[in-house]
């Protein structure tokens, strides 16, 4: 039956609470210097404390001699003139203020056992790039089923690192999870059932809160990743953009045509606001610097209108769309748009047409 006044107990009130609030200190690097990343000094206080806890000792011993070891292993874990010595003596002062029975230790010890050490081995399980799952799902389609995929890789790379990552993220959850709720289950310390789930759940918080800051590290650039990728792959031939070519394009792969041209390709999901920047690369600052095309690979085009592709389209940039987008389907058969988009398709042969290339594969 929910009882909401035990869970606020629970929350506020039971020494079961500081396993969330222990955690977060541990792993706190402006205040306490993160010190519950050192897994060496963690599991040395681990084994020297619970041997203590064996001995036939009274409690207020026990806690004495805990905090003891305690105090003197963090004290020593680095040298007192580096800045770290300080923010551990505030993590020291810190646990002093919090552990004031033998109960308070006991869930300071089990918060470093079942919740810090599992949680760091968790999170370094997570992959930091999606780009090595991403190369090798792509080698694998284009090897199998031939070129005419390419369209299928421009437009899942992104979903399908961002997809490897969490499925690896829920498989550390899950798996840590499940043994840390066999682990309360054998633990002998008394609890209720409300209490560990504030256990429980101070493990999922923290364990979402710093896989989500790994996240932000993974995100961005995914899909600009993917010319790179093709262009390795297919053997094509790149280089550096055209010296002193100044314009607001983000273009990420230049490549030579047979012809001494270039082209540059853009990877982007999708033009928005920025046509109109995309625009100051005129017809004629093209043909200064020998820029035959710029193409646009757009893996979402429902925002591109008319006016964008006739516009940019008459500046010699073309688009690059969905085989079967209703976007490049329509603009195909219209008069005055269809030499300005191409399928996604036939992206790797018009490269190697353009660099004098006969493919096989």
């Amino acid at each position: 039956m929910f009882d909401s006044n035990a869970i606020y107990k629970a929350v506020y009130d039971s020494p079961w609470k500081n396993t969330y609030w222990f955690t977060r200190y541990l792993l706190n690097t402006d205040q306490f210097g993160a010190l519950g990343k050192d897994e060496r000094l963690i599991r040395s206080i681990i084994l020297e404390t619970k041997a203590i806890l064996s001995q036939a000792l009274t409690d207020e011993e026990k806690l004495t001699v805990c905090l003891g070891i305690t105090t003197q292993k963090i004290k020593a874990s680095c040298n007192p003139s580096a800045k770290a010595y300080s923010l551990r003596a505030n993590f020291i002062t810190f646990l002093e203020g919090e552990i004031i029975t033998l109960n308070d230790f006991i869930v300071f010890l089990v918060t470093l056992e079942y919740i810090v050490l599992p949680t760091n081995a968790a999170i370094n399980n997570i992959p930091s790039d999606d780009l090595e799952f991403c190369r090798t799902t792509a080698e694998n389609i284009l090897k199998t089923l031939g070129k005419e995929h390419v369209e299928a890789i421009l437009t899942s790379w992104d979903n399908m690192g961002v997809k490897c990552c969490l499925n690896a993220e829920r498989l550390e959850v899950v798996s840590e999870f499940t043994r840390l709720r066999a682990n309360l289950h054998a633990l002998s310390y008394k609890r209720s059932e409300i209490e560990d789930n504030t256990i429980l759940t101070a493990f999922v918080q923290e364990f979402e809160r710093r896989a989500g800051q790994k996240r932000k590290s993974r995100a961005g650039g995914s899909l600009e990743d993917v010319a790179t990728f093709l262009f390795n792959f297919y053997g094509f031939h790149s280089h550096a953009k055209p010296d002193h070519f100044q314009t607001d394009i983000e273009v990420d792969k230049w490549f030579k045509c047979k012809d001494g041209w270039s082209i540059g390709i853009s990877c982007k999901r999708t033009l928005r606001e920025r046509w109109k920047q995309v625009s100051s690369a005129d017809g004629h600052a093209l043909s200064r610097y020998k820029i035959k095309e710029i193409w646009h690979l757009l893996t979402y085009d429902c925002d591109l209108s008319d006016e964008k592709i006739t516009m940019l389209g008459q500046q010699r940039q073309v688009f690059y769309l969905k085989d079967n987008s209703p976007r490049y389907i329509s603009a195909k058969n219209h008069i005055g748009m269809k030499d300005y988009v191409r399928p996604l398709s036939k992206l790797i042969d018009d490269i190697a047409r353009e660099q004098g290339l006969n493919l096989n594969c």
